[in-house]
């Protein structure tokens, strides 16, 4: 028995994500593996789901296992038209230790996104089997995301280490 198991304290990492896409014609828009109505969806290899991009992301960078470029390239055609729910299921078949906690923040101007969060949240828990929060948040109309080109997202993930 190690030291930290005798007082009770638990070795755990933290990660930071960070995913963009710009909208495109004739895409489906899919945020946490929930379809969005929305003319536009995302420019991507795959999906275009920033959300599940940006919590991939955070949860291979507390788990010490690159990002999702390396594990997932976008010049490998198996990726095209990934479901990245999928994608998300496969990172955590890499984790030695459950995940602790998961918050994500959508940025973005249209679409409104509050009556979509709570099966966002629904989705993202169900695969992860933690507890998981998504916010979103406009660019007060500023840069690109302001300009309504595309959508931005920003994860933290917190994944046990035993």
């Amino acid at each position: 028995m190690s030291t930290r198991e005798t007082i009770g304290l638990m070795a755990f990492s933290v990660g930071i994500g960070y995913d963009s896409h710009r909208f495109a014609e004739g895409r489906r828009l899919i945020l946490g593996g929930v379809e969005i109505p929305h003319e536009k969806g995302l420019s991507g290899h795959s999906d275009a789901d920033v959300l599940t991009h940006a919590v991939i992301d955070a949860i291979l960078g507390a788990a010490g296992l690159g990002d999702i470029g390396e594990v997932f390239p976008d010049t490998d055609p198996a990726w095209e038209g990934a479901d990245s729910i999928g994608l998300l299921s496969t990172v955590l078949g890499m984790l030695r230790g459950p995940i602790l906690n998961l918050d994500a923040t959508l940025i973005c101007e249209q679409p409104k996104l509050g009556p979509h969060r709570p099966a966002m949240v629904s989705k993202l828990s169900e695969v992860t089997g933690t507890r998981v929060s998504v916010k979103a948040t406009t660019n007060e109309q500023m840069g690109w995301i302001g300009r309504g080109e595309g959508i931005a997202c920003m994860a933290v993930a917190a994944v046990d280490l035993d």
